[in-house]
């Protein structure tokens, strides 16, 4: 294993974080990071984060880091999970986390039977996949959202992604050499 991730802002600002080597993960840059906490720094004080496709934990732990409330962590992957555990443990925010195991819809759906509802979430899938359109359907249905919310969607340039859904509208959307960013909340 090693570090090249960190935690930028907060309580364990500049704590690295784990990943796995030559794992499929795409871990989020510092620049990208640092310009989406910038514009999501007004919802984090008091919020439940949701980090759907969390790969090594590091945009829920930033959050977590800057003074959100709790975070839930969803990835398929098994080492992904272990990751976040170690990186947890490592910055000692287990007590604020909850961890899960299983496809992303999957979990949506039993999130939604725990009764969670997120104020802040964080969308990073596999680039190109055309898998977005798909949960922003499952996280309106499934009554995860909050009353206030923000979804942050980071994909590539090319993926094509709604302006609009059945509730959901884009409020910004910004480029970072092959990165978008793509933000949703209620119309």
């Amino acid at each position: 294993m090693i570090n090249i991730l960190r935690v930028i802002s907060g309580s364990v600002k500049g704590l690295k974080l784990f990943t796995l080597e030559g794992m499929n993960t795409r871990p989020t840059t510092d620049r990208v990071k640092e310009n989406l906490f910038n514009i999501i720094a007004p919802y984090i004080p008091g919020s439940n984060v949701l980090d759907l496709f969390a790969g090594t934990g590091s945009l829920g732990i930033e959050a977590l880091s800057r003074g959100a409330n709790s975070a839930v962590f969803c990835d398929q992957n098994k080492q992904s999970i272990d990751i976040i555990k170690k990186n947890l443990q490592h910055t000692k925010l287990t007590e604020k986390s909850e961890v899960f195991l299983g496809e992303a819809q999957l979990m949506l759906k039993k999130l939604s039977q725990l009764s969670k509802k997120f104020d802040i979430i964080f969308l990073d899938p596999p680039y190109l996949k055309k898998i977005v359109p798909g949960i922003l359907q499952k996280l309106e249905h499934y009554g995860v959202l909050d009353e206030k919310f923000i979804i942050s969607v980071e994909t590539d340039i090319e993926d094509q992604l709604p302006q609009e859904t059945e509730t959901l509208c884009v409020s910004r959307q910004l480029i970072y050499g092959k990165t978008k960013l793509t933000f949703y909340k209620r119309i």
